[in-house]
């Protein structure tokens, strides 16, 4: 299992227990994830960290000051 933390940008779009897909964005030197459709979005992952599941499911969502956070675990 692999656990992934997503940046959220609004409260109730996602709940613990939800199933997830994913979907891959690349850049020049990293890979990025977004939670379709467009609910939430990963940071910036190494290539020598890329994600091979594309679905999921909502493990954790945590408000704190910075907003919201979704934690998503995968089978890899």
């Amino acid at each position: 299992m692999r656990e992934m933390e997503f940046k959220m940008e609004r409260p109730g779009l996602l709940k613990e227990g939800d199933r997830i897909t994913v979907t891959e964005g690349v850049l020049p030197s990293n890979y990025y994830y977004t939670i379709d459709p467009s609910l939430a979005m990963s940071g910036n992952i190494p290539f020598r960290e890329r994600l091979s599941a594309r679905e999921g499911v909502v493990v954790r969502v945590l408000e704190n000051e910075r907003g919201f956070y979704v934690t998503a675990q995968f089978e890899e």
